[in-house]
């Protein structure tokens, strides 16, 4: 069996199959090196993505039988962390909540992942992505004013909010480990992870040029200099010239009228000069705009399809994904200049397993 690669090295993950957030931070994990055993219960709900997946070893395992719930505990036994993302009590209902994982296994850090959290009136509820971000007040603040709000795909709550903020707990908790010697559980909701994204917002008054309006949001698209245009070629493009020599050079490099310098913050201008821009943008294909722009201090970049961005010339130079399997995918992130990650392969469970037992006796 070939030996892991990455920062965590030799970690031992057990990922109880679910869905979104949980196989995400998985993946984060055995993209740094950990080793990772999925085990798929079997008849029951799970991940199946060829990219999200990566790196694992997986087992299908009758979670329910007593000979599957066994099973189940040596692995936690041998196990450094434990991820799963079922509804609250699911795992205790099947024999295999904290208290008994943590009695097997005492230096074992079992993480948790939901949208509600494991306690509170909602802890039960049913929810996805859009739930989450709106109870947290995220998704108020996306969108045009006077029309519904717009979920930006499921990367606040699933992933900014969830699987990071797990993966962030998991590493936090390994570290007091090191120092106390015994394990414990983290408890990672989506509402709380986005509440902590939103923290930005929420310390700053309007005054400030951060507000939650809509029509006043200078980073949800109510601002002139920070929003998307069409071209002639009917291609966006997108401008975030925020502070003010950015701000200044972005007007002069389109040739927008002298009285643009002045009052970037009034937000009374903002409509009209938004107009103005609209029709200036409307002017040029979105080559032409790149070659003017693309590169210069006017916060600048062309909006691509995701399809389109693999092949951009930044992401070629720096190698952000990679061919892998067959598969274009993005590389492990973030990068590390000693013990750089790496996509692993697909490796057998039942081996991964025997060496975990091994090592640990």
């Amino acid at each position: 069996m070939s030996k892991q690669s990455g920062p965590l090295a030799s970690l031992r993950v057990l990922e109880f199959a679910s869905i979104g957030p949980g196989p995400h931070c998985a993946m984060l994990l055995a993209d740094m090196g950990a080793d990772v055993v999925r085990i798929a219960r079997r008849g029951g709900i799970g991940s199946s993505h060829p990219v999200v997946d990566r790196g694992r070893a997986s087992i299908e395992v009758d979670i329910k039988s007593e000979e599957g719930r066994t099973f189940c505990l040596k692995a936690i036994k041998d196990a450094d962390v434990l991820i799963e993302g079922l509804r609250p009590g699911v795992m205790e209902r099947l024999g295999l909540g904290p208290e008994v994982a943590l009695e097997h296994n005492p230096r074992l850090i079992y993480g948790r992942m939901t949208g509600w959290g494991q306690s509170g009136p909602l802890a039960q509820a049913a929810g996805h992505d859009i739930n989450y971000i709106a109870l947290a007040g995220a998704l108020a603040a996306i969108g045009r004013p006077g029309a519904p709000a717009v979920p930006p795909l499921n990367l606040v709550g699933d992933f900014g909010g969830g699987s990071m903020f797990l993966a962030f707990g998991i590493l936090a908790a390994l570290f007091e480990r090191e120092r106390s010697g015994i394990g414990q559980v983290v408890d990672a909701a989506m509402i709380d992870g986005v509440s902590s994204l939103m923290t930005m917002f929420s310390g700053l008054p309007p005054a400030a040029g951060l507000s939650l309006e809509r029509e006043r949001n200078m980073l949800g698209g109510a601002a002139p200099f920070y929003r998307s245009y069409l071209c002639s070629d009917g291609v966006e493009i997108a401008v975030g010239a925020i502070e003010p020599a950015f701000y200044a050079e972005l007007l002069d490099k389109i040739g927008a009228p002298a009285e643009f310098h002045s009052g970037q913050n009034d937000v009374r201008n903002w409509p009209e000069r938004s107009r103005v821009l609209e029709e200036i943008f409307r002017g040029r294909t979105s080559q032409q705009w790149q070659s003017l722009l693309e590169g210069t201090d006017a916060c600048f970049s062309v909006v691509l399809p995701f399809g389109e961005a693999p092949s951009h010339p930044h992401m070629n130079a720096r190698d952000t994904y990679v061919r892998f399997e067959g598969l274009l995918q993005a590389a492990p992130a973030p990068r590390f200049s000693r013990t750089p990650g790496a996509i692993q392969t697909a490796r057998d469970a039942a081996q991964v397993l025997h060496s975990w037992a091994k090592s640990s006796s």
